[in-house]
């Protein structure tokens, strides 16, 4: 009798081609003991055994130590011989040891009760496995991302507009455990005005309709206080194109808001400010003598015009002539009018407060690259002085000595008191006075550069860094507050720069150093007056971590920037000189993260670069990675990780 275990006596000739030929399966037969009877082409294909290599061995050659160790390859057989059938997902190991997950499927083959064999039908399964494993991942790491997430509230609403889902981030903006909100209405978070409005219902017709909304407004947490809201709303539905429900994603932006405000106000103060540092160097050097030449001229004018017979014309050009006089008199006078609007408002200012209130400020200004050193006498007298522009002058000298330090340093600020006797090397009179220091150990001035250095628009810069006021600015801040500026630098020793203010009166009240302005106001203000900030890529393919780390890195002083892939990050060096870090994720499509960092070690030597990733362990260090950073993170680690201290 023929059997399906003997190959050579197979007369179907057609169909054994077919199944020898099949390249994508795994086909084979067994012998009742388990050796193998054939060996087709995609059984070649999976494991790389040909079929003299197989014909005759055991099938559990194919399986890994501790699967024999289990004696899975037997127990296989017996389920099938039991069963009718038998079915196993397992890893398996091909001829060159390597190992490939697949899925195997036997039936046994019988002549009556007698086993005559077992049909083996196998498939390489490891690209599915991979995919699979990858799917499980990266639901679990959205699920912790969004759970994770404190800034923002992120959540889910049905299509009636009840919340489904609560994250941390939403517990920790609007007051409410997640018990206490699921299955609510979320109009609850919106005003009685709102909600009188139709606002709610008004903005999930609007995500109906188009898909998408971006507003902004107040909110109430569970508490009753209100927050300023930016709110975006996303339309979720099925395969069908049926509204199954929306996707909310609010963040608490009350401070920016107000820093907001608080721009607008310190653009126009710093206009005025900046139209008068200019306009009032030119009227108080040349106002006197312009007027002077006007008042000549004038008077030359009426006096031709009163004594000397002229014709109707020649009297009719002297008018004209005169009444450009008197429109330039007019010019001069207003000219002055505004270069006396912004008078010093002097008071009583203790430099100690003044300059710990301004610590956070100097630390996101000058950069990671820079240490603070800050040496105060225990007890120091306050001073006469303006306080915003004292303010403004220790930023100004301290990020001059950024820029004098390119590889980083120590910048230290130093006050002591000092009695001036007698006429003074500075021109101040004698008196008790407080010396504010600010020193660095960058490149120092020659002595040509040093005796111009106060004169206005003079500046060492290249063009676009430097206004070459700030120097002559704080001098006459310094003058005008009955004190003076005083410049000792060398080209090997650094620069110190030292402002001489006059020691308050005694029962002179004292103003307390004014609360440095918002990140956001200061940073726009030094941007705008002192130079670039420094500028740090972020490079996410996923949209909502690479706004919550931009949002992070804005939000700590920095210019942060995106990129959604690592070609685009590339594309990007080409208009960013001034790049001290770059932020990137490891997973991503067509460049990971790891060969980002190989490419930019060559394209960028010295380059920081923080490698960020979802997954359980992060790749091994590679070329050009400063160092590596564990999703999810938040603002505190990220920071931590550009300035290296973490």
């Amino acid at each position: 009798m023929r059997t399906p275990t003997d190959p050579t006596t197979m007369d179907d000739s057609a169909y054994r081609r077919l199944v020898e030929g099949i390249s994508d399966y795994a086909i084979f037969w067994l012998q009742p003991e388990g050796s193998v009877a054939t060996w087709n082409a995609g059984a070649f294909h999976a494991t790389g055994y040909a079929a003299q290599d197989m014909v005759g061995a055991p099938f559990s050659l194919l399986f890994s130590g501790d699967d024999n160790d289990a004696d899975a390859p037997a127990a296989l057989l017996d389920l099938a011989l039991r069963e009718g059938r038998s079915e196993l997902d397992t890893w398996l190991v091909r001829k060159d040891g390597s190992r490939f997950w697949a899925q195997i499927l036997v039936d046994p083959v019988r002549d009556g009760d007698t086993p005559l064999g077992f049909g083996v039908v196998m498939r390489d399964r490891t690209e599915r496995k991979r995919v699979d494993e990858e799917l499980r991942n990266s639901q679990e790491q959205f699920r912790v991302l969004v759970q994770g997430v404190a800034d923002y509230a992120i959540y889910m609403l049905d299509p009636g507009g009840h919340i489904t889902s609560w994250n941390s981030g939403a517990e920790r903006i609007k007051g409410y455990a997640p018990h206490e909100v699921i299955g609510r209405h979320y109009s609850a978070f919106f005003t009685p005005e709102d909600v009188a409005r139709g606002e709610p219902t008004t903005n999930l017709e609007a995500v109906v309709r188009e898909g998408r909304i971006e507003t902004e407004g107040w909110r109430l947490r569970k508490d009753g206080s209100r927050f300023w809201a930016h709110v975006v709303i996303d339309r979720i539905t099925d395969d069908a194109g049926k509204v199954i429900g929306f996707a909310k994603v609010t963040r608490d932006v009350t401070e920016r808001r107000a820093s907001a405000l608080a721009l607008e106000e310190a653009r126009e103060a710093l206009f005025q400010s900046q139209k008068l540092e200019a306009v009032g160097q030119l009227t108080g050097g040349v106002a006197h003598d312009f007027n002077n030449l006007l008042m000549a001229v004038q008077g030359n004018l009426e006096l031709m015009r009163d004594h000397v017979e002229l014709p109707e014309r020649m009297n009719r050009l002297v008018g004209n002539a005169l009444s450009g006089v008197r429109r330039g008199v007019s010019l001069t006078q207003r000219m002055l009018a505004f270069a006396r609007r912004q008078q010093l408002h002097l008071e009583s200012v203790n430099i100690i407060t003044l300059v710990s209130g301004m610590s956070d400020l100097l630390r996101t200004s000058l950069g990671p690259s820079i240490a603070i050193e800050v040496r105060f006498p225990l007890a120091l007298p306050d001073v006469i002085g303006d306080i915003n522009q004292l303010e403004l002058c220790v930023l100004n000298l301290c990020v001059n000595a950024r820029d004098a330090m390119a590889d980083g340093g120590v910048i230290t600020i130093r006050a002591v008191t000092e009695e001036v006797h007698g006429p003074h090397i500075l021109h101040v009179v004698p008196g008790r006075y407080v010396r504010l220091s600010i020193t660095d150990n960058g490149l120092g001035m020659d002595a040509a550069t040093l005796a111009r250095a106060t004169e206005p628009f003079f500046t060492t810069k290249g063009v676009g860094k430097g206004t070459g006021l700030g120097l002559s600015m704080v001098h006459g801040i310094a003058q005008q507050s009955g004190g003076a500026l005083q410049l000792e630098s060398s080209e090997t020793g650094g620069t110190t720069v030292s402002i001489f203010l006059p020691v308050a009166p005694l029962g002179a009240a004292t103003l307390p150093a004014t609360a440095p302005a918002g990140p956001t106001r200061v940073i726009r203000a030094i941007s705008e007056t002192l130079g670039p900030l420094p500028v740090i890529l972020v490079v996410d393919d996923d949209p909502l971590v690479l706004s919550t780390a931009v949002e992070m890195l804005n939000y700590a002083g920095y210019d942060a920037r995106g990129a959604a892939s690592a070609n685009e990050a590339l594309r990007s060096l080409e208009t960013i000189s001034e790049l001290v870090a770059v932020v990137t994720d490891h997973a991503m499509p067509g460049m990971t993260g790891s060969e980002l960092a190989a490419r930019l070690a060559t394209m960028r030597p010295g380059l920081r670069v923080v490698l960020a990733s979802g997954y359980a362990e992060l790749p091994v260090a590679a070329a050009g990675i400063a160092v590596q950073l564990q999703k999810p993170f938040g603002r505190d680690a990220l920071l931590a990780a550009i300035r290296g201290t973490a």
